[in-house]
């Protein structure tokens, strides 16, 4: 009997529930002899967001206790000439230390190693850099006129454009026309692991170990290997535990760069661990879009034509966060049936932290984009927004479907997705206690929310690709090898399921190895909800050879033909036979004892086409009018992720994308004054989400499989972020629109919400 579908306990939990975890921060000698007398790296940053430095002055801080070394820019700038930046033509270059400008608050400026943490600390504060400031440039609105150029050798704030400019009768011949400015506000990331790393050279500086909490190691070393002129032989990354990613553990910092630099330096080991504070300021921040949402077509509810327009905030150094809009554009048309679709993109720089991917990378943004524009419409014609979803959904019948940006959609059946969870939140009695409560003059406003999405995952173009090797111990259990990288998904109960499914043998008896480049020669990591479809797919292929190679040291120890065996993996262990004689038969460490080399199988899955998971939410939320307080009062939600392996894991996936995407809809935003100063940089001060802003979450299963995968699955890692965030925002808009409001931007606080009622009573 197959346990794949099955709600297994994940098999890594013990350890990180018992502080048997292992996390960069956690390594030291001697566990680590690597680290042996490791000296700690503190990085001073900018309290000013664009400026000129003068002049940076150490000497006191060489003076205080503990100090080992103080680098500034100048220190190494012969060794490590700037990183450049894939944009800008050549004319934007992000350093490792800032030596000419600082162009956001968090930006590192010099660099202190201390014996110990603490004492990095305070000879940081001996630091004095003098900046001459220059007028900052917050948000992509006041960037993109190019009034004031941040990099003036680029010629424009604009670094990356997509679709030209607007067709001049796009919206011709539509009966109703709706336009709305909708802002995707920014956030950070904020893993509960910040961005920790540590390195050591050998004793002849030739071969260079390097730790650190990053969802790609390959990508890692492939970083460090180019910097350092090293080979793949000499350049060793290890990830063991990884306290969370979602998007901004993809790459390497300039900080995580600089650190083998630093060691040699000083003849040591080197580690660096941020504090909360700076991971606030300086590791990347997602979202940061202002969109247009253009929408027109008949008063029966048909919708005809759609245009998105998308100004991106880049945030100072433009590296993947820029090009987040091409992923934005390339799911314009959502789940729906439009004739004309048009987008147009802009990213530009500004003097804040810089943006990079997060939870869902431009696909979120899509989806709160044409879901809000979607409601407007409805609303603009008095129409059930459930109804005019209905009426314009790509149908079941038309896939694979090819929208009018170029992306072909695999399968679905949207209108299942959303009648199923329309039924479970029982639509049609919250419409009837809406209408009883407002006719009672109710001031807590009930709101029903929906929002139908379809995500691209394992893309965007296909020809994605992941690693795989499974090897056969000598006592019959395997280890598996997978260029994905775990931090907080469940990759080893996943592939131990997979295997033993597939082998029989039990999956106590599978190892799972990852994030080590000396143990898997090659991967590309874990992001964009890829893992299970070309990671595990890897896996699956890889045991489908392995279970072939066996076949034939099998038929040897039964005097057989290898195409007469046959592996019962229902059997305990597994057991290979010739076909109709299960009575003799040998076991997989028969098969370890018999064969000549050991059996070990490397395999790279690559995909031709992407996936497209798909799925609908239903938000009800409470709106207090007298004072703008919003409570989530429960949400349903129905994803469909192709075939599901392990229902328990895909479970925590949703339920944390949703968390997050309630987050962005209510809580969370970094924000900026005017003059560049950070005022959400702690806790305190950013509304990141816990279980008293949630409610009761129904989560429906629903599972079509795709055929682009030999498992029939899709993405799910980032589904619940992109489904929950419009329809929270929609449902809050619900609650108010007889009040005569007609938008709110998310987040939807307190004030923001009591702003709008005010704004929209009469006087």
């Amino acid at each position: 009997m197959s346990i794949l579908g099955n709600r297994v306990v994940r098999i890594e939990d013990p350890a990180l529930l018992t502080g048997a975890g292992r996390f960069v921060a956690d390594l030291a000698a001697p566990d680590e002899p690597l680290l042996d007398g490791a000296v700690w790296v503190t990085f001073v940053r900018s309290t000013v967001a664009r400026g000129r430095i003068l002049s940076v002055d150490h000497a006191g801080a060489l003076d205080a206790p503990g100090v080992v070394g103080v680098f500034t820019a100048a220190d190494i700038a012969a060794d490590l000439p700037p990183a450049v930046v894939p944009l800008g033509g050549g004319a934007i270059t992000r350093p490792y230390l800032a030596g000419e400008e600082v162009r956001f608050v968090g930006e590192q400026v010099a660099v202190v190693l201390t014996e110990e943490l603490w004492q990095g600390e305070d000879a940081a504060e001996q630091v004095w850099a003098d900046i001459e400031p220059a007028p900052a440039l917050v948000g992509a609105e006041a960037a993109v006129t190019d009034a004031d150029l941040l990099y003036p050798g680029a010629g424009s704030n604009t670094v990356f454009a997509l679709g030209g400019d607007p067709t001049p009768d796009f919206f011709d011949g539509c009966e109703v026309v709706v336009r709305q400015r909708v802002e995707n506000n920014r956030m950070a990331a904020a893993p509960i692991e910040p961005r920790v790393s540590a390195c050591a050279w050998s004793a002849d500086g030739s071969h260079l170990t390097f730790w650190t909490a990053t969802q790609s190691a390959h990508n890692v070393r492939d970083k460090l290997m180019a910097v350092y002129g090293l080979d793949a032989d000499h350049c060793r990354v290890i990830a063991p535990d990884v306290g969370g990613g979602f998007g901004a553990k993809m790459a390497p910092y300039p900080e995580d760069v600089l650190l083998p630099w630093l060691a040699r330096q000083v003849g040591r080991p080197v580690r660096w661990v941020e504090h909360r504070g700076e991971n606030m300021l300086a590791m990347s921040h997602g979202r940061g879009q202002v969109n247009t949402v253009e929408i027109g077509g008949r008063r029966d509810g048909t919708i005809e034509a759609y245009r998105l327009t998308v100004l991106q905030d880049a945030g100072a150094y433009p590296g993947t966060g820029a090009f987040l809009p091409y992923l934005t554009r390339l799911m314009t048309q959502g789940c729906y049936d439009i004739a004309k679709v048009e987008c147009l993109t802009r990213s530009v720089v500004t003097t804040t932290t810089p943006v990079d991917a997060f939870r869902g990378a431009g696909r979120p943004e899509a989806a709160a984009a044409v879901e809000r524009a979607v409601d407007l419409f409805a609303a603009e014609i008095g129409a059930d927004p459930a109804d005019v979803r209905r009426r314009n959904f790509i149908p079941a019948s038309a896939f694979p479907f090819t929208t009018a940006l170029g992306p072909v959609y695999d399968v679905g059946d949207y209108a299942e997705a959303l009648d199923r969870v329309l039924e479970a939140a029982g639509y049609a009695e919250l419409r009837a206690e809406q209408a009883q409560r407002r006719a009672a003059g109710d001031p807590v406003a009930l709101g029903i929310g929906m929002a139908a999405y379809v995500e691209v995952t394992a893309g965007p173009g296909g020809g994605e690709s992941e690693f795989a090797r499974v090897e056969l111990e000598p006592d019959g259990s395997a280890t598996v090898y997978t260029g994905s990288s775990a931090h907080g998904q469940g990759h080893h109960t996943t592939w131990a399921m997979l295997t033993s499914d597939q082998t029989g043998i039990p999956m106590e008896r599978i190892r799972v190895v990852h994030g080590d480049t000396a143990l898997v020669p090659e991967g590309k990591g874990t992001f964009g909800s890829r893992s299970v479809q070309l990671g595990a797919s890897a896996v699956k292929e890889a045991n489908d050879l392995l279970i072939d190679a066996a076949k034939d040291v099998a038929a040897s120890l039964l005097e057989a033909a290898p195409a007469d065996m046959v592996l019962d993996a229902t059997v305990a262990g597994g057991a290979f036979h010739v076909v109709g004689t299960p009575a003799r038969a040998v076991s997989w460490a028969d098969v370890a004892a018999a064969a000549e080399t050991p059996l070990a199988i490397a395999h790279t899955f690559t995909t031709a086409e992407p996936t497209f998971p798909f799925g609908a939410h239903v938000a009800v939320v409470e709106v207090d009018t007298e004072t703008g307080g919003v409570r989530l009062r429960s949400f349903t939600a129905c994803d469909d992720a192709g075939t599901i392996l392990n229902p328990l894991l895909a479970d925590g996936q949703l339920l944390g994308g949703i968390a997050s995407g309630v987050a962005q809809a209510l809580t969370e935003e970094f924000l900026y004054d005017p003059d560049g100063n950070p005022l959400t940089a702690n806790f305190a001060d950013y509304g990141i989400i816990s279980a008293a802003e949630l409610s009761r979450i129904e989560l429906l299963r629903m599972e079509t499989p795709t055929p682009r995968n030999p498992l029939g699955a899709k993405g799910i890692g980032e589904s619940g972020t992109i489904g929950s965030t419009p329809a929270v925002h929609n449902a809050v808009v619900d609650a108010l629109a007889h009040l005569g409001v007609r938008h709110v931007d998310i987040p939807c606080t307190p004030a923001r919400v009591w702003a709008a009622i005010q704004a929209a009573s009469p006087s």
